[in-house]
């Protein structure tokens, strides 16, 4: 099937640890508002295996689900519940693609979270290896390969990034893994995890400790545009051979934001005596560390001082 709308021209320890260390780091940028999404549909060619049922490509435009099965079986998005309603996904089949544009490019720019430019989210989900305990054990992947243009016409390829089979999504921050209610806590969609974390990393984990490791972020596979060979870049094309062994599905791809609250140590979009606790415990010198807000490889009075001054 061709859809081209009118308009479209276009050790558990040492993990824990690290996983600590990332949402600190990620926490120095604040929650956007409404985060910058891919608006318009250019191109979908169904491909073979598609779920005749998600064959709308608009569901990958606008945000992530972070609430699904509404009218069947409502619950939270999670790591172990992905969103799956023909309304919320897309299906890409075998030899099929999907190319969707944001109105204003997206620029490679390394004041970015770990240099992140890009996010896109598909429906893979968690293992629960102790169910319903909400233990993370293997992730389901569907693949999709990624290409990035900035005039349609010619793309460049992301490597080893796979549309479908980044971290599964995590739509709050405050709800159990198979909640059947909404949280308060809404994660940020636009907000990056570090890309060195991946399925290897959770595997394993508790609910609580992978609600750490997320932190407000709500997962997804995260792409530097640098990665590609390309400073900007506007249309985003997913496709999927011929002879794949398994068909994906898009949710949706949004632009990460630069946004910065200096002094939000753990992510929770206020500057508190949560953080304050952080910064003491890294004093002194300290490479790379998330307290050292003004990269002096120290965490002295001048990073207190930028706490202070964005307290909440």
């Amino acid at each position: 099937m061709e859809f081209t709308p009118a308009h479209a021209m276009d050790g558990m320890h040492t993990r824990m640890i690290a996983a600590c260390v990332s949402v600190a780091i990620a926490s120095m940028t604040s929650v956007a508002d409404t985060p910058r999404c891919a608006t318009t549909v250019v191109r979908y060619t169904a491909g073979s295996g598609a779920g005749g049922a998600y064959q709308n490509p608009a569901s990958a435009l606008g945000p992530p689900t972070r609430f699904t099965g509404v009218g069947m079986e409502p619950g939270a998005v999670t790591p172990f519940r992905p969103a799956f309603m023909p309304s919320e996904i897309v299906s890409i089949g075998r030899g099929g693609e999907l190319v969707i544009a944001f109105e204003e490019p997206i620029v490679d720019d390394a004041s970015h979270p770990f240099g992140v430019d890009l996010i896109v989210y598909g429906n893979a989900m968690c293992g629960d290896i102790a169910y319903p305990g909400g233990v993370s054990g293997w992730v389901f992947e569907e693949g999709g390969a990624i290409d990035l243009s900035i005039d349609g016409t010619t793309w460049f390829t992301v490597p080893n990034a796979i549309a479908d089979g980044g971290l599964p999504t995590l739509g709050w921050t405050d709800v159990a893994p198979y909640s059947t209610a909404a949280g308060t806590l809404p994660t940020d969609p636009a907000l990056p995890i570090d890309p060195q974390v991946n399925a290897d990393s959770i595997a394993g984990l508790s609910w609580p400790e992978l609600l750490a490791l997320y932190g407000n972020s709500a997962g997804g596979t995260r792409i530097d545009l640098a990665d590609a060979g390309i400073a900007s870049a506007r249309f985003i094309r997913i496709r999927v051979a011929v002879d794949a062994a398994s068909v994906p599905e898009v949710d949706a791809v949004v632009a990460v934001h630069a946004t910065r609250l200096l002094g939000d140590l753990n992510n929770d979009n206020r500057v508190d005596g949560i953080d304050l606790g952080m910064l003491l415990g890294t004093w002194g010198p300290c490479a790379d560390c998330p307290g050292d807000m003004n990269h002096d490889g120290n965490v002295g009075g001048n990073d207190l001082g930028i706490m202070l001054g964005n307290w909440s």
